[in-house]
C-alpha cells in the first residue's frame, strides 16, 4: 500500500485545495527564476478617475491648453479672416461651377472658368468704372465747401456751428487736401495700406482657387472623421449648409447689383448725373451688408441729393423709401427663397455680434452662420428632445 509509508500530519499533496496558494508562490518563484528577475509583478488597478487630484490635474490642464489655443488664435486672426473670406467665396462661387459640371465639364476646368470670369470682371470693373469713380469723388470734395455754406444759412445750424466750429472743422478736413494720407499715415502709409490691400486680395484669390477645386474631396475628408453610423445623416447636413451659404453669397452678390443699378438709373433721372457712377457704386457695396448697409448707402446719397437741391434731396428720400420696401418684400425674398430661412430677431443679433467680433466682415458672415446653427439645432438638438 502506498499511503502506509506517509507520516502522520504530513501535508496534503500539492495540487489540492489546500495546496493551491503554494502552488502559486512556488510558480511564482519559478518563473522569477525561469525570467531571469524580469518578471515585475501583476498589474494594479487602474487610476480612480474620480480623485480629487485627478479631476483637479485633468482640469488644470485642460484650461491652460484652452488657454494656449486662445491665445494662438488671436496670434493668427489676419490669417483667420483671410481664409473665412475664401471659404465664403468659394462657397459662393461653387453653384457657378456646378453649372458648369452639369454641361459635362471637368471640375478642374469648370472652376478655371469661373476664376478667370471673376477676375475678368473685377479687372474690368477696376479699368473701367474706378476711374470715374475718382473724378466723381474729386468733384464731390471740391463741391463739399458750398455745401457746407449752404447748410450754415439755416439758423439753427449756425447757432450750433458757433458753440462748436463743426463746420469749420470739416471744410478744413475737406479742403486740407491731405486727409487721406493723413488716414493712413502719410504717403508712406497709404503705400503700406495699397501693398497690404492687393497682398490679401491674392492671398483670398489663390486660398478661393484652392478651396473651390478641392472642395469635394475636402467635404469628404471632413465627413468621414464622423463614426459610420451617423455619417450619412452628418453629410447631409454639411452640404445643406454649403449650400445655402453658397447661395447666400450668390444671393447678395445679385441683391447689391439690382441695388446699384438701380440707383445708378435714378440718379441720371434725377439730376445726379456727376455723381451717378460714385453713389451707385457706394449703395452698391454698403447693401451687401446687412441691416444696415443700405439705409447708410440712402442716407449718403440724400445727403448730396439735398445738398445740390431739396427737391432732389426729396426725390432722393421718396425714391429710397419706396425702393427699399420693393427690396425687402419682392427682391431679397425671391433671390434668398432657396439660401437662408432666418428668424428677423436672430439676424439682427447675429449681425451685432457678427459686427462686434469680425466687423464688416462678420456681419456679412453673421447671417449664413446663424442659418446654420439654427439648422444643426433643428435637426439635432431639438429632434433628440422630441424622442424622449
Amino acid at each position: 500500500m502506498s499511503d502506509q509509508g506517509a507520516p502522520a500530519g504530513a501535508a496534503p499533496a500539492a495540487g489540492g485545495p489546500e495546496g493551491a496558494p503554494g502552488q502559486a508562490s512556488r510558480s511564482a518563484g519559478a518563473r522569477t527564476a525561469d525570467d531571469g528577475g524580469s518578471y515585475l509583478g501583476e498589474p494594479g488597478p487602474p487610476l480612480d478617475h474620480r480623485a480629487p487630484f485627478y479631476v483637479g490635474f485633468a482640469g488644470a490642464l485642460g484650461a491652460l491648453l484652452a488657454y494656449w489655443v486662445l491665445t494662438q488664435v488671436q496670434a493668427i486672426g489676419s490669417s483667420l479672416v483671410l481664409i473665412i473670406v475664401s471659404l465664403f467665396l468659394a462657397a459662393g462661387l461653387n453653384p457657378a461651377v456646378e453649372l458648369i459640371e452639369r454641361r459635362g465639364v471637368r471640375r478642374s476646368l469648370a472652376v478655371t472658368v469661373v476664376i478667370v470670369a471673376a477676375i475678368a470682371a473685377i479687372a474690368l470693373f477696376v479699368v473701367a468704372i474706378v476711374p470715374v469713380i475718382t473724378d466723381q469723388v474729386a468733384k464731390i470734395t471740391d463741391n463739399a465747401p458750398g455745401w457746407l455754406d449752404q447748410l450754415r444759412q439755416n439758423d439753427r445750424v449756425q447757432e450750433l456751428d458757433d458753440e462748436y466750429q463743426v463746420i469749420d472743422k470739416i471744410r478744413d478736413y475737406v479742403t486740407d487736401g491731405d486727409f487721406v494720407s493723413s488716414l493712413f499715415g502719410g504717403a508712406i502709409g497709404i503705400g503700406l495700406a495699397v501693398l497690404g490691400a492687393l497682398f490679401n486680395a491674392f492671398i483670398i484669390i489663390v486660398l478661393t482657387l484652392y478651396f473651390l477645386s478641392s472642395l469635394e474631396k475636402t467635404k469628404t475628408a471632413m465627413f468621414r472623421l464622423a463614426p459610420a453610423s451617423r455619417r450619412d445623416r452628418v453629410t447631409r447636413l454639411g452640404n445643406r449648409i454649403l449650400d445655402s451659404i453658397g447661395a447666400y453669397v450668390s444671393g447678395a452678390f445679385v441683391v447689391a447689383l439690382c441695388a446699384g443699378i438701380t440707383s445708378l438709373v435714378f440718379l441720371f433721372v434725377v439730376g445726379l448725373g456727376e455723381y451717378a457712377v460714385a453713389l451707385a457704386f457706394v449703395v452698391a457695396v454698403l447693401d451687401v451688408i446687412p441691416m444696415i448697409g443700405a439705409t447708410i448707402g440712402a442716407v449718403v446719397v440724400c445727403a448730396i441729393g439735398f445738398a445740390e437741391d431739396p427737391k432732389i434731396g426729396i426725390a432722393c428720400v421718396i425714391f429710397y423709401v419706396f425702393y427699399q420696401q420693393f427690396e425687402n418684400y419682392v427682391v431679397y425674398p425671391r433671390v434668398m427663397s432657396r439660401s437662408v430661412d432666418v428668424p428677423g430677431v436672430v439676424t439682427v443679433i447675429a449681425a451685432l455680434i457678427g459686427a462686434s467680433l469680425l466687423g464688416v466682415v462678420g456681419a456679412l458672415m453673421a447671417i449664413p452662420t446663424a442659418a446654420a446653427i439654427l439648422l444643426i439645432v433643428r435637426e439635432v438638438f431639438i429632434r433628440r428632445q422630441d424622442a424622449r
